[in-house]
């Protein structure tokens, strides 16, 4: 099933699933306990992200070939950071490069995220996907600078500035998609491929990363996992490419759909 988050012209927030000719059908129930789907039509005046985190756990350097292009060693264990709720941006918001504390440095990274939807810990990998509740498209928005330099030896700084992580546009449930390390991933800049891999490349799969990640450690339901970025990354290129007031970034992965947001300065006009 593929689930949409919305708001509706009238202010409600929602959840639905597409039918057809763009046509848009209530939920009833909610992500945790279960949908039932209903005959009732929904106007949705915007698109949101298709979950509220309550936390978002990151995997850095989690393909062989980006970490091959950052000149980086296979990591033995997952590289693990953390973004704030604060960095959610729905699809089609804008991502703001920072001006307060600046960067000029401001990075893509297409990612696979993973929703869980039950509380488990200490998983072992051959039943990690029993606490999926879906997937979605992610965009792990960075600012080199702050991340290598300026963040104070961790890169949680450069990672977790407001909109740094659209998600979107649809949740699509597990039924859907059975392998997650078998989806292609891209990401459009401008209308530019820029990144074009599959999520097979990944050195941890998601299996790994949820068994690592509940590690003596409880991963509450709404727990987005975002799972890591392939090569093409702009820090990568040369020269260097950043992203600049009226780009448009465009994640999309194979079975999930496209997530698009623009880019414009922080405080800018929306």
């Amino acid at each position: 099933m593929r689930i949409l988050r919305c708001l509706t012209e009238n202010g409600l927030t929602v959840h639905v699933t597409e039918g057809e000719m763009g046509s848009y059908h209530l939920l009833s129930g909610n992500p945790y306990d279960g949908f039932k789907a209903t005959q009732s039509h929904v106007h949705v005046a915007r698109i949101l992200a298709p979950v509220e985190p309550v936390m978002i756990w990151c995997i850095g350097l989690n393909y062989r070939r980006h970490a091959e292009e950052t000149g980086a060693k296979i990591p033995e264990q997952p590289v693990v950071f953390a973004k704030g709720p604060n960095t959610v941006q729905h699809p089609g918001g804008a991502i703001e490069l920072p001006r307060h504390l600046a960067s000029d440095q401001v990075d893509y990274e297409c990612e696979l995220a993973v929703v869980i939807g039950k509380a488990c810990k200490n998983v072992a990998p051959e039943h990690a996907l029993d606490y999926v509740l879906g997937y979605t498209c992610a965009n792990d928005v960075s600012a080199r600078d702050w991340q290598i330099k300026r963040g104070g030896s961790q890169w949680s700084r450069g990672k977790t500035f407001d909109t740094f992580a659209p998600l979107g546009p649809a949740l699509v449930t597990p039924e859907d998609i059975p392998d997650p390390n078998a989806l292609r991933i891209q990401t459009r800049l401008n209308g530019e491929v820029v990144q074009d891999s599959n999520t097979s490349d990944m050195i941890f799969d998601v299996r790994q990363i949820i068994s690592f990640l509940s590690g003596s450690t409880t991963l509450l339901p709404g727990t987005v996992i975002l799972t890591g970025t392939p090569e093409g990354v702009g820090m990568a290129r040369t020269p260097p490419r950043w992203l600049a007031p009226g780009d448009e970034v465009s994640i999309e992965i194979e079975k999930i759909g496209t997530l698009t947001n623009p880019v414009v300065l922080e405080g800018a006009a929306q």
